[in-house]
C-alpha cells in the first residue's frame, strides 16, 4: 500500500508542495511513527532519477555507510537512513564528507528531535523538516484506498462505528492502521466487522497513551506539574504510564533537567546535578535498569523546595534587552592592549577580592539599566541563604526584602 505517486500520498500537504518544487537536497525528516517519512524519501528519490539506497540505523554500521559512499563516488545517489537518531557519533561522522561534497544526498528519518540526537556538523549540512501525525481525514483516505486497492482486504466490510474506532486507534499512524487491517484479513473476519469485534481484536490497543499526539503531551504535563506540586507519588504514576507505553526514557530525563532549573533553581542547586546525572546514567545503562535512576531523580525533584526565580529572571532580562543596543561601561571592558587602555577600557575597575568580604561597591549595569532588577530570590531552601547575602551587600538599587 505504499504510495508510488505524489497523488496517492496522504498528509503533509504544505511540506510536500515545498519539496516537489525544490531540487532534491540533504534533509532530516522528523516526525511521529507512520506519518510518511519513508514514503516521502522514496518519492523524492524516484523523482530525482538517482539510485536509491536504504539503511536502517538499527542494523547498519560504519562499514555499510562507507560502502554506500564508495558507490556514491562512482554515481551520485540518495541514501535514506531510517532511525538516524540511533546512529552513534562515529557513524554520523562518517557521513559528513560525502554529504558535504554532494556525492550522497542524505535523507534521514527520526522520531526524535534531531537537535538532541543528530550531531551539529551533520545538522548544519541538512535541512530539517518536521512532519506531523496524520489527521483523521488522512487516515480515512488511506483506509479507503487500502480497502479498494488491496485484494487481500477487498472482502472486509466495516461498520461506521468500527471505522471510527479503527481511525481513532491508529492515532495518526498509517502503519498501525494497515497492520490492524492486515490482522483482520489474516483472521479471515468475513462479513461486516462491528466495533465490538474490532475492540476485542485490538485488546487494549485503543489509544491510552500516544507518544506522538496530544495525549503524549498531557502525560508529560501531568508529570511535570506533579513534580512542581511536590507530589512524588503522582509523578511516579505518570512516569510509569509513559514508560509502560514505550516513551523514550531520555525524553523524560531531558524534561527533568529543564524542570530542575525552571522550578527548583537555587532553592536546591543539587537538583540540576541530580537531573543531569540521571540523564547521563540513563544514556549509559539504558533500560530497564534506567527506570530506577529515573525514579530516584523524580522522587528527589518532587521533594525539593521550589523556586522559579531564575526562570523568571532570564525571561525578564530577555524581554528588557530585546531590540536594544547595550553599551558596556568602560571600567568593565576588556583591556588586552595599550590601545584599549588608552581608550579607557578597564579604567577604574575595582577588583572585589581586594576588599573586605570580597565585595566592592561599583556599578555593573549598562547605561539605562541601573535601576533594573531581574533576579528576586525566594526564601526557599538554599536560595534563602543567597538572598540573605545579597541583602547584606546593601545595594540601594536592589530590593531583596
Amino acid at each position: 500500500m505504499r504510495p508510488e505517486t505524489w497523488d496517492n500520498f496522504a498528509g503533509q500537504k504544505e511540506l510536500v508542495g515545498r519539496l516537489k518544487s525544490t531540487p532534491i537536497h540533504s534533509m532530516i525528516l522528523y516526525g511521529p511513527p507512520g506519518c510518511g517519512k519513508t514514503t516521502l524519501a522514496r518519492l523524492l528519490a524516484k523523482n530525482s532519477d538517482m539510485p536509491f539506497e536504504e539503511l536502517s540505523a538499527v542494523s547498519s554500521g560504519v562499514k555499510d555507510v562507507r560502502e554506500t559512499i564508495d558507490r556514491g563516488r562512482r554515481q551520485k545517489r540518495v541514501l535514506f537512513i531510517d532511525e538516524i537518531h540511533r546512529f552513534s557519533k562515529s557513524q554520523q561522522d562518517a557521513l559528513l564528507g560525502a554529504v558535504e561534497s554532494g556525492i550522497i544526498i542524505l535523507i534521514g528519518a527520526t522520531t526524535e528531535n534531531p537537535s538532541f540526537e543528530v550531531i551539529g556538523p551533520l545538522l548544519s549540512r541538512c535541512f530539517v523538516y518536521r512532519l506531523t501525525a496524520l489527521t483523521r481525514s488522512d487516515i480515512s483516505e488511506i483506509l479507503d484506498r487500502a480497502l479498494i486497492g488491496d485484494a487481500s482486504l477487498s472482502h472486509l466490510e466495516i461498520s461506521p462505528e468500527a471505522r471510527s474506532l479503527l481511525i481513532e486507534s491508529s492515532a495518526g499512524d498509517a502503519r498501525k492502521l494497515l497492520s490492524t487491517l492486515e490482522l483482520c484479513a489474516s483472521l479471515r473476519l468475513d462479513g461486516l466487522i462491528e466495533s465490538e469485534t474490532l475492540s476485542n481484536l485490538l485488546q487494549g490497543r485503543v489509544r491510552s497513551y500516544d507518544k506522538a499526539g496530544e495525549n503524549h503531551f498531557d502525560f508529560i504535563s501531568a508529570f511535570i506539574k506533579s513534580l512542581r506540586g511536590s507530589d512524588p507519588d503522582a509523578a511516579l504514576i505518570y512516569m510509569a504510564c509513559m514508560l509502560e507505553a514505550g516513551e523514550d526514557p531520555l525524553f523524560i530525563a531531558r524534561r527533568m533537567v529543564i524542570f530542575a532549573s525552571e522550578d527548583i533553581g537555587n532553592a536546591a542547586p543539587q537538583a540540576l546535578q541530580t537531573a543531569v546525572s540521571a540523564f547521563l546514567a540513563l544514556e549509559r545503562i539504558g533500560m530497564p535498569e534506567g527506570r530506577i535512576v529515573l525514579s530516584q531523580a523524580s522522587n528527589f525533584l518532587a521533594s525539593c523546595p521550589k523556586s522559579n526565580a531564575s526562570y523568571s529572571a532570564i525571561e525578564s532580562a530577555l524581554e528588557k534587552v530585546k531590540n536594544r543596543k547595550i553599551q558596556i561601561p568602560d571600567h568593565l571592558r576588556n583591556a588586552p592592549t595599550d590601545t584599549h587602555r588608552q581608550e579607557g577600557a578597564g579604567k577604574g575597575y575595582l577588583y572585589p577580592h581586594d576588599f573586605p568580604g570580597h565585595y566592592a561597591e561599583q556599578n555593573y549595569m549598562p547605561p539605562g539599566f541601573e535601576k533594573d532588577q531581574f533576579y528576586f530570590p525566594t526564601v526557599e531552601g538554599q536560595e534563602g541563604k543567597l538572598k540573605d547575602r545579597l541583602r547584606g551587600l546593601k545595594r540601594p538599587d536592589r530590593d531583596y526584602r
